[in-house]
């Protein structure tokens, strides 16, 4: 199937959380918020446009993983599975964009990050169905 991949850089709007649904598979939600930059030549300074939000989901493995390594103002590059939803609430019509994470890390350009190797056990995941593959042992140093 074909689907729209989008990379997103942006800044972590809102506290990511994480809730497990009744099949057992761990989801995490937070608000990514990247907001347009370009040069005024005549203020000869950066000026700010528009600030767009999307709202960013995880499943499973990621989910924990974002949950124990994201926090609320960091910079983050996202990638995934855009969705651009219509919906009405009181009467109002109006457009969300959500992305679907397949993968997310700290943005370099701004800071430094460290990475550990392993996934969280405090987040509940749904077993992998009979007969998959086991997951992939980890890389001898």
């Amino acid at each position: 199937m074909n689907e729209t991949l989008v990379t997103v850089v942006g800044n972590v709007a809102t506290e990511p959380e994480t809730q497990v649904t009744a099949t057992g598979v761990a989801v995490t939600r937070f608000r990514l918020a990247t907001t347009t930059r370009r040069w005024d030549s005549e203020r000869g300074a950066w000026t700010d446009g528009a600030t767009s939000f999307y709202t960013v989901r995880a499943w499973r493995n990621l989910a924990g993983n974002i949950k124990e390594s994201v926090g609320l103002g960091e910079p983050l590059v996202v990638q995934g599975r855009l969705r651009i939803r219509e919906d009405e609430k009181d009467g109002r019509r109006y457009l969300s964009a959500e992305i679907e994470a397949v993968a997310l890390g700290h943005d370099l350009a701004r800071g430094v990050a460290r990475f550990t190797r392993g996934y969280p056990t405090s987040v509940a995941t749904r077993p992998e169905p009979a007969g998959s593959a086991p997951p992939m042992p980890a890389a001898v140093p």
